[in-house]
């Protein structure tokens, strides 16, 4: 099976201080990575340099587009790299107000996207906004209100609707969980791993909770001070962890 998204490599420097250093890793359609780490440990970084959000320095970083294309990301003229955030990618903020539109209504925040790829009836646009609000557990007759009206828990899943509303083949989640009550996270996280089996989803994850990712994840990737320590099935790391600091992260929160 050819990978989604290959990167060998790939560093980003500030000042000299490793964001993250010489990743390398293939995810797989239909798969899900978690990127794992304390704060600091350069997983956001990695995020966003994977996104095209911030240029990496060095390394290399390709991409298979919807009819077997293969994109140099880190050549990716500007034009194309917001084309694919439109369409094949999304990108969940891990505060949903900095992925929603205040200023406008739920069903806006959702159809928007739809809107951003040709799709013009409003009629149309108004009926995939409410079958999404459903699919995402929100109440489809507040469709009219502003995303303040809604908790944190609930502005996340609208968030996760506007990225998914465009059917997109890989997702960037950038501690999607955090701040959030127990409860609401248990809801989001059943919500996420139903949405990423049924939608065949490639989806690359940032988090400090190792819950998360023994939850949603096919596979783990750790990272301490910008650098991958371990990496594997999440099962295996998470039960038999080798490097030091990986038994630290899983013995803090479960048992080894």
């Amino acid at each position: 099976m050819t990978p989604l998204l290959s990167a060998r490599s790939l560093t980003k420097q500030y000042g000299g201080r490793n964001g993250c250093r010489n990743v390398g890793f293939d995810l797989y359609p239909g798969e899900v990575l978690c990127i794992v780490g304390e704060s600091g440990s350069g997983k956001t970084t990695l995020l966003n340099a994977l996104a095209l959000k911030t240029a990496a320095d060095s390394g290399s970083l390709h991409y298979t587009a919807t009819h077997g294309e293969q994109l140099d990301l880190l050549a990716l003229s500007e034009p194309r790299r917001r084309l694919l955030m439109r369409t094949e990618w999304g990108f969940v903020q891990q505060n949903p107000r900095d992925g929603l539109r205040s200023g406008v209504s739920a069903g806006a925040n959702i159809g928007e996207p739809l809107m951003a790829v040709g799709a013009r009836h409003y009629g149309d646009i108004r009926h995939a906004a409410t079958q999404w609000m459903e699919r995402v557990e929100l109440d489809s007759s507040r469709i009219d209100e502003f995303p303040a009206a809604f908790s944190g828990g609930m502005q996340q899943r609208l968030q996760i609707a506007r990225n998914l509303v465009t059917g997109p083949r890989l997702v960037f989640m950038d501690e999607p969980t955090a701040g959030l009550d127990v409860s609401v996270q248990a809801r989001l996280l059943d919500l996420l791993r139903t949405l990423t089996s049924t939608l065949h989803l490639s989806v690359l994850i940032v988090t400090h909770d190792i819950g998360v990712a023994r939850l949603l994840a096919h596979r783990l990737m750790v990272m301490q001070g910008g650098e991958v320590v371990e990496a594997g099935l999440t099962d295996q790391v998470l039960d038999d962890p080798q490097h030091p600091y990986t038994q630290t992260l899983v013995s803090s929160v479960l048992p080894v």
